[in-house]
């Protein structure tokens, strides 16, 4: 029974302002690394490769094992594994920021993955053991999502003020004392949980879950940058794919499973997660091309750019504050649907803009883009608690999480993959061209503007005039792309989710397990 007493009250709050600032600055610094990847390549001298690294191996540790530190959560407490993790992901940022060489700084940016594996689950089972009444949980829900949204759109901005002012390794500095801060206030406030009869953790179910998800992760950011039919793609991805088969075989066999597999029977819960997944696979692709697109084409620095998107975010975090009030009137599924179709709507909008679109006209639809996606990600989220008994709330929020760093990689991959063809495509370039800048331009529009700086001006000019016209393009062509594949999902999801009541009750999710 909720206890509704005001110094409960004031705790539990409390608890979520906890969670939410930690998944906040988790996703700040998803993005902050793209600001500073430039300074930090001039200092350190990466290679290319090196610098692919210093950019993945953060979401490789991160996406490889939340499966297991959910679990582990589950088993020694929720509280314990996110003040270790915090700890932990403290002194991970201060070896970021230091690193003297690109090798150590790859190492370190894992570090920080492993960290973060242990803080995302963790804030959500907190969430679901401590908000126990349905609507409350759902409320806090939608806030964390929405603060999570918000963070992302706060990178850019943060690291805009930062890097214009210290060197590169500030970025991750800044993680140190929000940190204490989680440290400090949590020892006193977070209570601890945990699962009454755990069972053991069994190793092999670890490992195969590491090598099938960042597997599958590296051969789809290997397609993305060198097309799907190069071998090490084809190897990643079919031993992703065995191991992941092993895995969910091994874990219809095990007492104490990592995860319970039979879960994905359960339409709520099989449609919520694929929901993340297809909700972050447009969102990811369409923020980096938008950074390009303020910054390369209108010409704005990287801190208006951060400061231009800001308003996608913080709608994001209102739309998750909504979500609530929205099950309530209109159920999940028409929820979703509606959160979907208005990032749908949003895309199709972006399609329209060009050389010299005013930014009045993308604000509106950001916006509205914003608010939907925060509506998807609350009550998927929400849901995806929903199915399971809190004991295992650990375990499910890392499926979760699990599935929406797979698609943002996957948006990645085949979005951006729809954007080079386009582009290349589209890419008319002048006469007299060396085959050299040729050859770069064709790449990329950054690659493009590169290869244009070393030109004689005249020619540098057109190369820069074909490469934003081209780019302008195939914007279109990958928002109509996503708009279609966002508005499918709309309407799959009116049926999934179909009949999964606004609250559900606590007697069908303790018995989701068996």
């Amino acid at each position: 029974m909720t206890d509704n007493s005001p110094a409960a009250d004031r705790r539990r709050w409390a608890v979520l302002a906890i969670a939410c600032l930690a998944a906040a600055l988790l996703s700040i610094d998803v993005t902050v690394l793209h600001l500073a990847l430039p300074q930090l390549a001039a200092d350190l001298g990466p290679s290319a490769a090196q610098i692919l690294w210093i950019g993945d191996a953060y979401g490789f540790a991160l996406a490889g094992l939340l499966i297991t530190m959910g679990n582990v959560g589950d088993r020694i407490g929720r509280k314990r594994l996110l003040l270790i993790g915090s700890v932990a992901f403290g002194a991970a940022s201060a070896l970021t920021a230091y690193a003297p060489t690109p090798e150590l700084l790859i190492a370190a940016r894992a570090l920080l993955g492993v960290a973060g594996a242990t803080i995302m689950p963790s804030t959500l089972s907190i969430i679901r053991n401590v908000f126990t009444d349905p609507g409350e949980r759902t409320a806090a829900v939608g806030v964390w999502s929405g603060m999570g949204a918000a963070g992302f759109a706060l990178g850019p901005v943060v690291g805009g003020l930062l890097l214009d002012r210290f060197w590169w390794g500030s970025v991750f500095l800044i993680n140190l004392p929000v940190m204490a801060v989680i440290v400090v206030t949590g020892l006193v406030v977070l209570p601890e949980s945990r699962n009454p009869a755990p069972g053991r953790l069994d190793p092999a179910s670890v490992l195969l879950s590491l090598a099938g998800v960042t597997s599958l992760i590296y051969a789809v950011k290997e397609a993305a940058s060198y097309g799907p039919a190069q071998p090490g793609v084809l190897v990643a991805a079919g031993a992703g794919t065995a191991a992941l088969v092993l895995f969910a075989r091994r874990q219809t066999r095990l007492a104490e499973p990592l995860i319970d597999v039979r879960l994905f029977r359960r339409r709520a819960f099989s449609a919520s997660v694929g929901a993340n997944l297809v909700a972050i696979f447009g969102m990811s692709a369409l923020s980096l091309l938008f950074a390009w697109y303020f910054q390369l084409v209108l010409g704005w620095s990287p801190l208006q750019a951060g400061l231009a998107g800001l308003p996608g975010g913080l709608s994001a975090a209102v739309g998750g504050a909504l979500a609530a009030g929205l099950i309530s009137r209109l159920g999940r599924a028409r929820t979703v649907a509606l959160g979907l179709a208005s990032a749908a709507a949003a895309y199709a909008c972006y399609s329209r803009i060009g050389l010299d679109t005013s930014y009045t006209f993308l604000l509106v639809p950001m916006v509205v883009c914003g608010m939907g996606i925060g509506l998807t990600f609350a009550v998927t989220n929400d849901t995806v608690l929903a199915c399971v008994p809190k004991e295992r709330a650990g375990a499910a929020a890392a499926i979760s999480e699990t599935f929406f760093e797979l698609g943002g990689a996957l948006g990645i991959a085949v979005l951006g993959s729809i954007l080079t063809g386009s582009y290349r495509g589209a890419l008319r370039l002048p006469g007299g061209l060396p085959e050299e800048a040729a050859t770069a331009a064709r790449e990329s529009l950054p690659t493009a503007m590169r290869a244009a700086a070393a030109l004689p001006a005249e020619l540098g000019a057109g190369v820069v005039a074909a490469a934003r016209e081209a780019f302008v393009g195939s914007v279109a062509v990958t928002s109509l792309s996503a708009a279609g594949m966002i508005a499918a999902l709309a309407a799959v999801s009116l049926f999934s989710l179909r009949g999964v009541p606004g609250v559900i009750p606590e007697e069908l999710r303790a018995g989701s397990h068996g």
